[in-house]
């Protein structure tokens, strides 16, 4: 059996994460949103000098492991009484083996060590696999934003949320 581990990231994991985004990003949202607007967010949200702007404005960020390996990574940050779940991401071969439901728990249990009662997420429309996970999970459609975040590019959004008392 191998063993899930989730750590705080440091700035020399920064170069690792961007690689694996760039592999589940460029594989996932390419059909979803096409190429251009891929490699403009994987520029804006997910380079090196992207997350690490973001984890010195407070973003916390963790790698998941398993075993010793980099499967996939995490970022929350707490905003107006809940704990936004910014980012989750696990690598295509290792979906469907439980990580997600690891980690989302691990993230609720974040939130209630905040003295956060509720975990927020936004995700694409069209992200129809991970709607389901999300809902499989306990999260809630509860709005709809489309965000402009330049270059032309939106992001069409639902934003989902739990209460981290539902959660296992």
């Amino acid at each position: 059996m191998k063993t899930i581990t989730i750590n705080k990231v440091t700035g020399a994991d920064l170069p690792s994460i961007a690689e694996l985004a760039s592999v589940i990003w460029r594989e996932h949202y390419t059909p979803i949103i096409g190429f251009e607007q891929v490699e403009y967010m994987l520029e804006k949200y997910q380079s090196v000098q992207a997350m690490a702007q973001q984890i010195a404005e407070g973003v916390s960020y963790f790698t998941i492991l398993l075993d010793t390996s980099l499967v996939g990574y995490l970022s929350f940050y707490p905003k107006n009484k809940v704990l936004f779940l910014s980012k989750i991401y696990i690598s295509s071969q290792q979906r469907g083996r439980g990580l997600g439901r690891y980690a989302i728990a691990f993230v609720a249990q974040q939130a209630k060590l905040a003295g956060l009662d509720k975990v927020r997420l936004t995700v694409n429309k069209y992200n129809t696999d991970s709607i389901a996970a999300y809902q499989n999970m306990g999260f809630k459609t509860v709005d709809e934003v489309v965000v402009d975040i330049g270059a032309g590019f939106v992001m069409d959004d639902y934003v989902m949320e739990f209460f981290v008392d539902n959660c296992e």
